[in-house]
């Protein structure tokens, strides 16, 4: 799953990116320095699997991962072509969610492409971007419905839908906001579009170091969190420039540089954690000496499915799922202490796996 890290030029998207993936994307104080979309992965940080691996000491240790893509900072008149417009905003279409890069901190040394900071302003820009360029979409949809309509008039819903939604749009709200004006039915209809302003959205305020201190002492921090909290989005305060020389370090002397400054994890991996949550996901973990795993799957998932994870043949004999909670097997101690507990369950077809459980999958074939 691909997340889409946007925002207008120089905001810090790019030194963002770097910091997340290590993936050396260029970083540079002038706008477009970014100029083909660069794609990186990234563990998602999972305390589970780094018990386990303690534990079990395998050859092998993977943990469950998330995409992210850095996307060429967008400008006004983006919808229209402006700038590099047009091929990046199909770009974000690609991604199954967006990282919304919002710059909170003054820096004469760091060109605004508007001039000067201001967060709102910021926002309001990226969002009537994608806006924009919705509505051409929706009207491609109403157009296509409408000669549908000729043949079979059921279309002619369909039309009226998104001919709501395109007034929706035209007031400059987003389509993800239009899904509470409408019924379950019509709102699955608007989903089946890609329209970029219905994608889900996690707001990373880039702060200094002063400001990453204490984020709610920044005036411009707390613009970003009134406005995602109106959305009901997630605001993750970052320090971009901070997060890129804390890649950098050794896992250990990470750990110690994190305890120095007094915070327990680092920005980016709630930004990572936020993101794998956003997109509805879940993980569960198989463990043993020759690997332990982190396996990802959609919440909601059964127990086949999931083992269709690990391998095809593993849903098509599905005959049980061996499951224990992380917690539980932790309490005990080592999986003979759990079974002599009675903790290990035997689940069926119909078991939804959930979040932290470790599974062995039983089947035949």
């Amino acid at each position: 799953m691909k997340l889409g890290i946007v925002g207008l030029p120089n905001v810090g998207k790019s030194t963002l990116f770097n910091a997340i993936t290590n993936a050396g994307a260029e970083s540079a104080n002038y706008p477009f320095c970014t100029i083909d979309p660069n794609v990186g992965t990234v563990a998602v940080p999972d305390a589970r699997l780094d018990w386990l691996s303690d534990f079990y000491k395998p050859k092998k240790t993977t943990p469950a991962v998330v995409e992210f893509v850095d996307i060429a900072g967008l400008v006004k008149g983006a919808s229209k072509g402006e700038g590099l417009g047009n091929k990046f905003l199909a770009n974000i279409r690609e991604c199954a969610a967006i990282v919304h890069v919002v710059r909170c901190f003054d820096d004469e040394n760091v060109i605004h492409v508007e001039g000067s900071t201001d967060p709102v302003r910021d926002m309001d820009i990226i969002d009537l971007e994608l806006i924009m360029a919705d509505v051409e979409m929706a009207d491609r949809r109403i157009d296509k419905a409408r000669k549908a309509a000729k043949a079979d008039k059921k279309y002619n819903h369909e039309a009226e839908v998104f001919e709501g939604l395109r007034a929706w749009m035209n007031d400059g709200k987003s389509a993800r906001s239009y899904l509470s004006e409408v019924d379950e039915e019509d709102g699955e209809l608007i989903k089946t579009s890609e329209l970029l302003s219905l994608k889900p959205v996690i707001y990373a305020a880039n702060l200094d170091e002063d400001g990453f201190a204490d984020p709610t002492a920044v005036e411009y921090y707390n613009q970003v969190a009134e406005r995602a909290k109106a959305e009901g989005a997630q605001v993750i305060p970052v320090c971009a420039k901070l997060e890129a020389e804390i890649a950098e370090l050794p896992a250990d002397e990470k750990a110690l540089f994190l305890e120095d400054l007094g915070i327990q994890e680092s920005g980016l991996d709630r930004l990572i954690r936020a993101s794998y949550t956003l997109l509805g996901l879940i993980s569960f973990l198989t463990s043993g000496e020759d690997e332990c795993r982190a396996w990802t799957i959609t919440r909601g998932t059964k127990a086949p499915q999931a083992a269709g994870k690990i391998h095809s043949d593993f849903e098509r004999g599905f005959i049980r799922a061996e499951a224990i909670a992380f917690n539980a097997l932790k309490e005990c101690g080592s999986m003979a202490a759990a079974r002599e507990k009675g903790l290990i369950r035997s689940e069926g077809k119909d078991y939804v796996v959930q979040d932290g459980d470790i599974i062995l999958f039983r089947f035949n074939v």
